[in-house]
């Protein structure tokens, strides 16, 4: 029973959409209703509002490294093995991408899984950052630069620790990431995907 709360409780906690909240708060439009209509931090980064958008980051990115943290830091406490932190890890992620609060319409997940690698191993989530910061810098593609980071994620856990229901948790949660950039991934081919820091005349008008 305690594994399921803490499942539900990191699903719910996951479910909390900071690219809607903090473009209410900063006053600027939904994210929803202009770009890529992703509830994201790059998206919001199309209104033009760098800090709303820096918000969004860190905001996406702590839900996921919280959930994971309590989950390890109390697992003794509670008695819980390593198959409760992967579901944890999984359901904050699941929490973004189908948010309960938000009718289940939600954002791509980078920022929020790139939280729930930080907090599995400090070292896992900042091998995964160098990746992406290193594609995005060079070709200045968010998009690009997180599918392949979703790629090596999965590697570089089996690197550091072996395989185990972590590493379950991890693929998983890289394979959601590829199927959610589907669109991105035609767009880049097309050479139509937008490049980090492009704006949306859309994004312009006031709070909806």
């Amino acid at each position: 029973m305690i594994s399921v709360l803490m499942v539900v409780a990191a699903y719910l906690i996951g479910s909390i959409s900071f690219a809607v909240v903090t473009s209410h708060l900063f006053g600027i439009a939904d994210p929803r209703t202009y770009g890529s209509k992703n509830p994201g931090a790059t998206n919001v980064l199309r209104s033009g509002n760098k800090k709303a958008a820096i918000a969004t980051l860190i905001g996406d990115a702590a839900k996921g490294w919280l959930a994971v943290w309590l989950a390890i830091h109390f697992a003794d406490r509670l008695d819980v093995g390593d198959i409760t932190i992967a579901l944890v890890a999984l359901a904050v992620f699941l929490g973004h991408l189908w948010p309960i609060f938000f009718r289940f319409v939600g954002g791509k997940g980078v920022a929020t899984a790139l939280g729930v690698l930080l907090g599995l191993n400090l070292w896992l989530g900042l091998a995964t950052l160098v990746t992406w910061l290193a594609v995005a810098f060079a070709f200045r593609y968010s998009s690009l630069a997180a599918l392949i980071a979703a790629l090596f994620a999965p590697f570089y856990y089996g690197l550091l620790f072996g395989f185990d229901a972590q590493l379950g948790a991890v693929a998983v949660m890289s394979a959601l990431l590829l199927y959610r950039h589907s669109q991105n991934i035609g767009n880049l081919l097309a050479g139509k995907e937008s490049r980090i820091g492009s704006k949306s005349a859309a994004a312009k008008g006031a709070k909806k």
